[in-house]
This record gives structure tokens, sequence and C-alpha cells, in this order.
């Protein structure tokens, strides 16, 4: 098993990602905010996945051993907070939406040369005021962890498009429909139905970050039509794929330069690498 990589601090800065490249599993002893102005960005935990558009960000609580991985071109912005800072009063990671306002905060503050300049002090202290303020998104796919459920779970996450019926896909784990509905509401904490249309919202986003047409996205994660995706990527994101698409920068907008205050082992993926460490 690979080491856990662990930093005292958490990360502030810019961090330009190809498409497929991730970061390390590490954890800090700071919150951290992280955000992807360009791309799509999932942070993966032992509770769960996370995903995170344009129009959302992911807080990461101090201790949080965690992972993350590129959808798209995508410039990762970090903003590490002491732990005496945590404006959302969470312990647990969360998605939290991201406004025009708060998302020009990250980018500003996370572009900007390290140190503690009062115009600095006064942006950190906006852009905590504005966190205070965002409200939590529900897109989490949780993880389970009966052997039974894990390998129901593994079905759907290699093929979300799987429209087996709970009773069919237990058949082939070995457990009862019953005992798997039980397990959901325990584990999961939501019904099976409930998971796996998070589970391919969550893929659905990570497809479109890749240019993939709506159509081809509603087929590939398993809806009757592209009209029933729309209107499931509608009720819970607020607005349609296509508009989703228009709110995000372009892959092809132009890449800032490597500011901030990244770590000293931190810098770019090394050629022909797909992992970096930040």
């Amino acid at each position: 098993m690979p080491e856990i990589r662990h930093s005292p601090r958490a990360t502030t800065g810019l961090r330009p990602l190809p498409a497929g490249a991730g970061v390390d599993a590490h954890w800090h002893d700071e919150n951290q905010i992280v955000y992807a102005g360009r791309g799509v960005l999932s942070v993966t935990t032992d509770a769960g996945s996370w995903i995170a558009p344009a129009t959302r960000a992911i807080w990461i609580p101090a201790g949080t051993v965690h992972e993350h991985r590129a959808y798209g071109d995508t410039d990762l912005h970090l903003v590490g907070l002491p732990v005496k800072d945590n404006p959302l009063r969470l312990d647990r990671p969360a998605v939290i939406s991201v406004g025009p306002l708060l998302r020009e905060l990250i980018i500003t503050y996370t572009e900007q040369p390290a140190g503690l300049t009062a115009e600095r002090r006064r942006l950190r202290a906006v852009l905590l005021d504005r966190l205070r303020h965002s409200a939590q998104q529900p897109v989490h796919v949780p993880a389970a962890r009966d052997p039974r459920l894990v390998a129901v779970c593994a079905i759907l996450r290699d093929n979300p498009a799987d429209n087996r019926t709970l009773a069919r896909l237990g058949a082939v784990a070995g457990v009862s429909d019953r005992t798997l509905t039980r397990l959901c509401r325990a584990e999961l904490g939501m019904s099976f139905p409930q998971w796996r249309t998070q589970l391919r919202l969550h893929h659905a986003l990570l497809l479109l970050a890749e240019d993939t047409p709506v159509t081809a996205v509603a087929h590939q994660c398993g809806w009757a039509s592209s009209s029933a995706f729309i209107d499931v990527f509608r009720r819970a994101f607020g607005h349609t794929p296509g508009t989703h698409r228009a709110l995000s920068p372009t892959a092809t907008a132009p890449r800032r330069a490597l500011r901030g205050t990244l770590d000293p082992a931190g810098g770019s993926p090394r050629p022909g690498s797909r992992r970096t460490s930040i």
C-alpha cells in the first residue's frame, strides 16, 4: 500500500492539472477549500466521492485523507485555512455552491503572491464571509463498507447504465434485496434509487467535462432518454446540461501561471506521469 503523505499546512495556491491527472492520497492539519476554476474535479475519501464543476467547491476538513482527479484540463485552486477558521462549521467533506463573487475571490486569492499584506488580509476576510453564506450541495456518492453492498456498488460504478433491479444485482452478490435495502439506509444514508441517481449524476458531470454530447451522456449513464436525463439534471443543479457547459470555463481557456503559496515539495506533474503531489 502506498504511503499516505502528511503535510502540517494545507496548500494555498493555483495548480494546473492536465486531463486525467490526479493528486495522490494525503492529509493535512488544516482545513482546505478545493475549487476547479476550469475543468471538473473529483475528491475521494474513505466516506465516498465528491465532484465539483465550476459552480461548486469542495470543503475538506483538517485530518481528512483525500485524493483528487481532474476531468478535462483543470485549474486547481486551493485555499488552506487554520483549524480555527471553519466558516462552514463542518467536520466532514461537503460540496458548496460558488457564485460569481465567491469564484472571483477564490481565484484572486490563490493567484496572489504569498504574504499577509493589508490587501490580502482584507481579501481573505471577505472570502471567509462569503463562505459562511455558501449553501451545501448534494453532489456526494457515499461509499459502502459491508462487502456485500460494496460488491453491488462496484457493479454500478463500473457501468452506471446497468438498469438491473436491486434484487437482480443482489442475486449476483449473493444477498437479498431486503438486506441490501437495509444496508443502503444504514451505510449510505439514502435509498438505493437515490444512491444510483447520485452515482449517475456524478458520472454525467465527468462526461460533460470531457465534451461528451448530452445524448451520449444520457445513454452512458442509464437514462431512458435525453429528456429524462435533462429533467433529473435540472432538478439537481438548477440548470440543464447545456447551460452547465455554458457556465463552465472552456477547456481551451488560457492557463494562468502557477502562483500562490504551494508547498515546496509540490510541482507540475512529471512528464508522462498522471499523478502529482501538493
